[in-house]
C-alpha cells in the first residue's frame, strides 16, 4: 500500500501517512492523517498530493470477455405469446 500525501494549506507543512501512526501538523486547523483516514477543522484546507485513486487498477476481463458482453447486452429480449384457457 502506498502512502498518502497531503498538504495542510493553513500552515504549509506536507504530512505523509506512516501506517499505524497518528500524523498531525499541529495548526489550528489540525490536518492528520490516522490509519488512511484524513482528519481536518476544515478539509477545504486541505491538498492530496498523492492517494490510492492514482493507481491504475488491471482489469479482470481480457478483450474478448469485454466484446462478449458488449454483444450480449445488445441482445433484445423476446416476449412469447401464450394462449389463455
Amino acid at each position: 500500500m502506498e502512502n498518502i500525501k497531503i498538504r495542510c494549506r493553513s500552515c504549509g507543512k506536507e504530512l505523509e501517512s506512516i501506517s499505524g501512526k497518528t500524523v498531525s501538523c499541529g495548526c489550528p486547523n489540525m490536518t492528520t492523517i490516522r490509519n488512511g483516514v484524513i482528519s481536518a477543522v476544515d478539509l477545504e484546507q486541505v491538498v492530496m498530493l498523492n492517494s490510492y485513486g492514482n493507481q491504475k487498477k488491471s482489469g479482470f476481463l481480457t478483450g474478448e470477455d469485454i466484446a462478449w458482453q458488449e454483444a450480449r447486452r445488445q441482445r433484445k429480449v423476446r416476449r412469447l405469446d401464450f394462449e389463455v384457457r
